[in-house]
């Protein structure tokens, strides 16, 4: 047994460094592409306007789209585990819909135009922090946190604060509705390299403390049980990947809206056709994931030319079909 779980290992690690290239392959060849082309010459000497497109435009375009598929990629394998559910998501648990929320209200308000600075981010992730207390404190038992409650609890928030998004969005007039629509749509833009840097920094830092407690992971998915009578600290890991699954999960939508399916898609197929070992699962599923968003934004940058599709509406033209699929599969 023991020399298989070496060579399951190693062929895990084989993976992972070709998910990496993978994902760096993307990061360097994505930003080449789109609705006009881009002369390498005039980008490598600095002229305008090929230079600021690519490094303004492209480059944090598609940075953003590989960091926030692979955090929603990596919360849902997270949460799968947690929840013991394959077709759990980042959405599962209600937080999205909490992130969702407090976008709309800042772009109800219109607090962007008013203060100047993107409230849109501030407000989501106000949201999803009230969320997360709201599940968390409605979860809590005898000093435990309980998965079925996490998800039941998770399920009535989501739909209570899209209740209340419809009713916002069905009240408010002029551009606001259509600010509002847009964002829901979830799509990946440019954005500043500040905002950009603190994401990065808090994808990897929630990441890194996620992936190093894979084995706590691969016991809670057989059982809580099991996982207890082999020494797994229940208490730790429940507080842990909801904390950082919610985090992960606000910090992507705060920058681009709900996008959903990658969370779902990319870690059923890492763990039907790669492993389903969290220790090779999480890492795969964090680097796939970000190349599966970044890569549908690139489609809708280029399918409709010069249009653009979100990347929400691609990645459910692409997942819908598969979530049916896989569900007749299943049942």
């Amino acid at each position: 047994m023991g020399a298989v779980s070496v060579m399951s290992m190693t062929k895990g690690t084989g993976w992972i460094w070709a998910s990496a290239v993978l994902f760096v392959a993307a990061a360097v060849l994505l930003p080449w592409v789109g609705s006009g082309s881009i002369s390498v010459d005039r980008v490598l000497a600095k002229l305008s306007p090929d230079y600021p497109i690519f490094v303004q435009l492209r480059v944090s375009r598609t940075l953003l789209g590989l960091l926030a598929g692979g955090a929603l990629s990596l919360t849902g394998s997270l949460f799968q585990a947690m929840l013991r559910d394959s077709l759990a998501s980042p959405y599962t648990l209600g937080v999205s819909a909490g992130a969702a929320l407090g976008a709309v209200v800042t772009l109800a308000l219109d607090l962007e135009r008013l203060l100047g600075f993107p409230a849109a981010w501030i407000g989501a992730m106000a949201g999803a922090a009230g969320v997360l207390v709201i599940v968390a404190g409605a979860s809590w038992k005898r000093g435990q946190l309980s998965g079925v409650r996490l998800l039941l609890s998770g399920i009535a928030l989501n739909s209570i604060c899209t209740a209340f998004i419809l009713l916002i969005n069905s009240v408010v007039r002029d551009h606001r509705t259509f600010s509002i629509t847009q964002w829901l749509l979830g799509s990946v833009d440019a954005v500043n390299y500040r905002a950009l840097a603190v994401f990065a920094v808090g994808v990897t830092v929630t990441s890194i403390v996620i992936i190093t407690q894979a084995r706590g992971w691969n016991l809670l998915a057989v059982g809580e049980t099991w996982a207890g009578s082999r020494g797994a600290d229940l208490r730790r890991l429940t507080i842990t990947g909801y904390c950082c699954g919610s985090v992960l999960t606000a910090g992507a939508i705060a920058l681009t809206g709900p996008i959903g399916f990658v969370g779902l898609i990319v870690p059923h197929l890492v763990r039907s056709r790669i492993s389903p070992d969290n220790r090779i699962l999480m890492p795969c599923s964090l680097l796939l994931g970000g190349v599966m968003l970044a890569g549908c934004d690139t489609i809708g940058r280029v399918v409709l030319a010069p249009a653009e599709v979100p990347a929400g509406a691609v990645m459910a033209l692409l997942g819908g079909p598969y979530l049916v699929w896989l569900v007749r599969r299943r049942f």
